[in-house]
């Protein structure tokens, strides 16, 4: 059995954040980051579903906080995988 990596909060993951209600697709270029998005119309309530690539915690809470700021409910977020050894931080300094 593999031992399981030890996420931080400081390291680089892929997250999917599910929301009700929907946006902009411009919105998410803000980010500055490759996010794919899924629109799901359940009956009478549309969700929408985003994935991609967070440089820390502190960018994921950054996110959920515009979400909650433009008033989209938050479903879920969960971490898909981490990227260990790679830091999105490093990147944004030498541009």
């Amino acid at each position: 059995m593999m031992a399981q990596h030890k996420l931080t909060m400081y390291e680089t993951a892929v997250y999917r954040i599910r929301f009700q209600g929907a946006f902009d697709e411009y919105w998410l270029q803000d980010l500055g980051a490759d996010w794919t998005i899924q629109f799901n119309d359940e009956s009478t309530q549309v969700t929408t579903t985003i994935t991609g690539v967070m440089c820390d915690q502190a960018a994921l809470m950054g996110l959920l906080s515009s979400l909650y700021n433009v008033g989209l409910p938050l479903l879920g977020v969960e971490c898909l995988e981490t990227l260990a050894g790679q830091s999105c931080r490093s990147e944004q300094q030498t541009e």
